[in-house]
């Protein structure tokens, strides 16, 4: 599998997935044939995650070639991320809690070193369970693990492993190439019990060695045989969406992060911008070192769109070392600009770096605008609750966006 960080890339393998996107991927989707066989499941979620490919266009793709029904599973699948994104925008304090109980449970290995090696044994992949321990060395190698393999880790992590959740969320967030704040925070809570109150996935042996086609063959015993929900504080009620700023009329500067990186596909008139630069700030997502692969596959990431745009204005675009408001008002002044325009980052630490310096900026006399895509403004104000009342919205809210079922 090429995980080459390019739009060029993405849209390749979206080519070579296009003919199963109907019903084999229905009915293979499921399966977790190991790391050399992925034919039956798309692999687009570094290119989807980054926005060098968006949803709108994978799904145009793929409904030029299939209908509706037949890509059905295929769409879910496109916008559990959507949803995950919109119910996280929505209660941004879940984020919050989230990244303090990683403090704290890091803070607890000195007052208790037995949970620290058990730790360590884990993201080791030292445990003596094989599929778990084969899933730790493909993540750490690859940066990708399948869906129903994520599912099944969380699970032994939390109910056989007995490890604090939050933990896992970071080893994952740390390596995957796909790792966002929403859809990995949001679904450690979901296997944990911690989302829909009282659900909970437990890992089960007969279902891995049937969904590895007989690659892993536990014991029955191996694994926890229940999944007793975790206990947390129930969910705070959605904070209504903060609305989107516009395109400005006078001279604008425009900045990429890591969260989207097709600017153009937002709005056509961003070209007019003065300059463009990138910011990366993938070391902000845990205390830990995060991941080589995905470390470099989000650079990567922004050097391909940077180069793409600073192509297209005709300017030549820069790097941000840091995330000050110092570095962005040095550039927007370089520029002869007073507006600073980016796609809105949803919730995760992205958006927390430009809320500590809108504020500086603001003072200098800088406004920061933050734009949102057509597709989150419509499926974010129906994912405050369950992932199946936005789906039942999904056939409206493509009739909303223009796209044709």
């Amino acid at each position: 599998m090429d995980w080459t960080p390019t739009r060029t890339e993405g849209l390749a393998r979206l080519k070579t997935f296009l003919p199963n996107a109907g019903r084999h991927y229905a009915e293979e989707r499921n399966y977790d044939y190991g790391p050399e066989a992925r034919e039956n499941v798309s692999c687009l979620s570094p290119w989807i995650r980054h926005r060098l490919l968006t949803e709108r266009e994978v799904v145009d793709t793929v409904l030029a070639r299939h209908s509706f029904k037949q890509a059905q599973a295929f769409i879910h699948e496109m916008v559990w991320r959507t949803y995950w994104k919109g119910w996280l925008e929505s209660r941004p304090i879940i984020w919050t809690a989230y990244r303090e109980a990683v403090e704290a449970c890091l803070r607890d290995f000195d007052a208790d070193p037995r949970i620290y090696a058990r730790y360590c044994e884990a993201v080791e992949g030292r445990t003596g369970i094989a599929p778990f321990d084969a899933w730790v060395q493909e993540l750490v190698s690859t940066g990708y693990l399948h869906n129903h393999a994520r599912m099944w880790f969380a699970s032994i992590w939390v109910f056989t492993l007995e490890l604090p959740w939050p933990l896992g969320a970071d080893f994952f967030y740390r390596h995957l190439l796909d790792g966002d704040p929403a859809s990995n925070t949001l679904s450690w809570r979901w296997v944990a019990g911690l989302h829909i109150r009282g659900k909970t996935y437990l890992a089960r042996a007969d279902n891995i060695a049937e969904y590895t086609d007989g690659r892993y063959a536990l014991k029955a015993d191996a694994l926890a045989g229940e999944a007793i929900p975790l206990e947390g504080p129930p969910h705070p009620p959605p904070m209504t969406l903060r609305a989107p700023d516009e395109v400005p009329d006078e001279p604008f500067a425009l900045l990429l992060t890591e969260e989207d990186l097709d600017p153009f596909s937002v709005d056509r008139r961003l070209e007019k911008a003065k300059g463009v630069a990138g910011l990366v700030l993938i070391e902000e997502r845990s205390p830990l070192e995060e991941g080589e692969l995905a470390t470099a596959f989000a650079y990567g990431a922004i050097a391909d769109a940077l180069s793409r745009c600073g192509r297209s204005i005709g300017m030549e675009p820069c790097m941000l070392e840091e995330p000050s408001s110092g570095a962005l008002l040095g550039w927007a002044k370089s520029l002869g600009v007073d507006t600073i325009v980016v796609i809105d980052p949803p919730v995760g630490p992205v958006r927390e770096a430009l809320d500590d310096v809108a504020p500086a900026l603001e003072g200098a006399g800088v406004a920061l605008l933050r734009l949102r895509r057509d597709w989150d403004d419509a499926f974010w104000p129906h994912a405050t609750e369950s992932f199946f009342k936005l789906c039942d919205r999904i056939p409206q809210t493509f009739e909303a966006l223009g796209i044709k079922t």
